[in-house]
């Protein structure tokens, strides 16, 4: 939109951030300068005559109207309109050019320090608009100058032709100043165009990896799938084949074998819809000791079977922000896969403590460590060390607690000791 109504970007300040900043000092700016002009003024009234009182009327004007302008920028919240921006500008530029030579007017001497205000518009062109207008607008305040000059001595002669070469002297100032600030505007704003087109092209950049990243990951996921289907499909296939061919007990079991692997074919898929499509959690207050109790009580019987003892450590009055039934998923999932992993007649641990106003789980068991070059991998779906494993476990695990603002990570993975930790945030009550 500015560069269809402004070509060349000749606004600079095209967001509220951008123009409440350079507003914001533009208007500041010209306070100091009416505050401090209008002190020396009185300082060294021996030498100017004292402020006329429409003078000090003018001053004190201009000063609350740009205070209460000041207070309008603070609190923009919303973008302006471009031409909005252009309108400010112009009308900044031509307050303070009337204004400094209003005062001139008012002070009445061949020195009047009010020219000093015309900087101000001068800079403000030089920030916002093009170099012709730049040039323009210190035209004005060149001629200004001169006009003065000469309409004074028209009032009060005889001539004093020094007093050209100083108005020359101020003249030159604002083409220097105008000319060179506009330069390294420009300069900063090809810079900052350069760095947002760099900026845009990373972006892009990433976003062509991401979705690469996307795909390549599917046709993963697309293999894994089709690979773990494809055993338990061709395990029934060959068993119904094969049991046509037989009678009695041998056909039976050949039955049992294909019932066996689509039950193996049921959990997979429902596995797999619970990794792929996770629920959006309920979070509620959840007491952490009433679900580890719930949990090992739940697996007690699996566990037995190896011997194992299950010991729980929790506080009473611990609670996380959770979905009661996801959590229980989730440690299920981990209890289940640290029975199998455990040494026959060790323990598992459950432990649950604060930390930083969120609760950690530990769910510990002894036994062989987890091979290193499963570490990485241990996460990804599909990927499994156990023979009847679907390898979903632990990603469902993960995607729960992230789900919940937490998250799921190997604590320890010693010679004789591993612990998986999930963790999750306190209600916000409990950290209060």
């Amino acid at each position: 939109m500015l560069k269809r109504l402004f070509p060349d970007a000749s606004v600079l300040a095209s967001d509220v951030a951008a123009f409440q900043r350079q507003e914001s000092i533009f208007i500041g700016l010209n306070l100091v300068l009416l505050a401090v002009l209008l002190f020396l003024h009185w300082r060294f009234a021996s030498f100017w005559g004292n402020p006329s009182q429409p003078l000090v009327i003018a001053i004190i004007s201009v000063f609350l109207l740009k205070s209460l302008e000041l207070i309008w920028v603070q609190r923009l919240r919303g973008p302006l309109k471009p031409i909005t921006v252009v309108a400010l500008t112009w009308t900044s530029i031509v307050v303070n050019l009337g204004l400094a030579i209003l005062l001139a007017g008012l002070t009445d001497h061949e020195d009047s320090p009010y020219f000093v205000l015309m900087a101000v518009p001068v800079l403000e062109a030089a920030f916002r608009l093009d170099l012709g207008t730049v040039v323009g607008v210190i035209t004005v305040a060149d001629l200004s100058l001169f006009f003065w000059v000469w309409r004074y001595f028209e009032k009060h002669p005889p001539l004093e032709v020094g007093e050209y070469f100083e108005a020359g002297t101020t003249s030159l100032m604002f083409v220097i100043v105008g000319v060179v600030v506009w330069r390294l505007v420009r300069d900063l704003r090809q810079k900052e165009t350069r760095l947002a087109n760099n900026v845009l092209e990373l972006e892009r950049t990433r976003e062509r990896l991401l979705q690469e990243e996307r795909l390549a990951a599917v046709g993963r996921l697309s293999s894994a799938i089709a690979h773990e289907i494809r055993n338990p499909v061709a395990m029934i296939t060959s068993s119904i084949a094969t049991a046509k061919q037989l009678s009695g007990a041998e056909r039976d079991e050949m039955f049992e074998i294909a019932s066996a692997e689509a039950a193996r074919l049921v959990t997979l898929t429902t596995e797999f819809l619970d990794y792929a499509r996770p629920r959006t959690p309920h979070l509620a207050p959840t007491s952490v000791a009433d679900t580890l109790h719930y949990i090992t009580d739940a697996s007690r019987a699996h566990a037995s079977q190896k011997g194992l003892q299950m010991e729980v450590k929790v506080s009473d009055s611990l609670e996380v922000e959770a979905d009661s039934g996801q959590l229980q998923q989730a440690l299920m999932n981990l209890v289940l896969n640290a029975v199998d992993a455990a040494s026959a007649n060790s323990s598992i641990t459950l432990t649950a403590h604060s930390l930083d106003h969120r609760v950690c789980i530990d769910i510990e068991n002894s036994g062989d460590p987890i091979p290193q070059q499963a570490l990485g991998r241990i996460f990804e779906p599909f990927f499994t060390t156990k023979p009847q494993g679907t390898g979903l476990g632990l990603a469902i695990a993960r995607n729960i607690a992230r789900a919940h603002g937490g998250d799921l990570l190997i604590a320890t993975n010693g010679p004789q000791r591993t612990c998986f930790s999930l963790i999750l945030p306190m209600p916000e009550r409990a950290c209060q």
